[in-house]
């Protein structure tokens, strides 16, 4: 068995059972304790599974992990990531972006565009373009999150709605296998949602760590994007619905 299909088979395990330990996947898959840990940690590090002392079990749905740890996180894969999305969006063009590392990545990565016309609930999206001249920066109204600079409420999703962009650059924090977008906050979501109605284009930028990630509230389908952004390929029964939909894979 491949470490790849290891993998797969370890998450399996975990929906299944709930929890496991080193000493049942040492008996399951006839390996060394030091390969169970190292593929522990691997998972772990992609936040698929959440290590405890002798085990793992299931990383929580309801509380996302620290904005500062996730700035970090699988940093090379949102780079490379954001380096595709640039090259979508023309000079010129009017975008919404929303909250998110991923997001955040991507606006460093415009900074060498032209002329752009920019609408986000992201604080540190709008830090970050704000410094071109030649941009048109709109920062939506409502109640600052202040772990990680994000905008929500009502009036959030009220001012996203005054508007009709080119593009929506959209992060998630977790992709079900029925191509549930999920994320934390309930009020996050409502203005994800306005901005996936509003936009003529929609972007949906996920490293493969938010594949099989749970989170509590559905934001909405991954057959609403137009485009899918991510580092590797998805599962089986993700590529089926974006086959089905039409909708555009770009593996960078």
């Amino acid at each position: 068995m491949t470490q790849d299909h290891r993998h797969e088979s370890i998450l399996t395990l975990l929906k299944q059972r709930g929890s496991v330990t080193i000493e049942e996947l040492v008996d399951y898959f006839k390996v060394t304790p030091q390969t169970v840990r190292r593929d522990l940690s691997h998972l772990s590090e992609r936040q698929k599974l959440r290590r405890h002392h002798g085990g793992a079990g299931p990383i929580s749905s309801i509380e996302n992990t620290s904005y500062q740890t996730r700035k970090i996180m699988d940093l090379e894969a949102k780079e490379k990531i954001a380096a595709h999305v640039i090259k979508m969006i023309p000079n010129g063009s009017s975008l919404f972006i929303n909250i998110g590392t991923t997001t955040e990545t991507i606006a460093r990565a415009l900074l060498n565009h032209e002329n752009l016309q920019v609408v986000t609930n992201n604080l540190n999206v709008a830090a970050i373009l704000g410094v071109k001249k030649d941009f048109s920066v709109l920062i939506a109204g409502g109640e600052v999150r202040s772990r990680d600079g994000g905008v929500i409420g009502e009036a959030t999703e009220e001012f996203i709605n005054q508007f009709r962009m080119d593009f929506g650059i959209i992060g998630i924090s977790g992709i079900e296998d029925n191509g549930s977008l999920l994320d934390f906050d309930f009020r996050e979501v409502k203005v994800a949602q306005a901005i996936i109605k509003n936009s003529r284009r929609v972007l949906l930028a996920a490293d493969n760590s938010k594949f099989g990630r749970y989170a509590m509230v559905r934001l909405g389908n991954i057959d609403q994007a137009h485009d899918v952004i991510t580092d590797s390929m998805p599962p089986k029964s993700i590529q089926t619905i974006l086959n089905n939909h039409d909708v555009k894979l770009h593996i960078v």
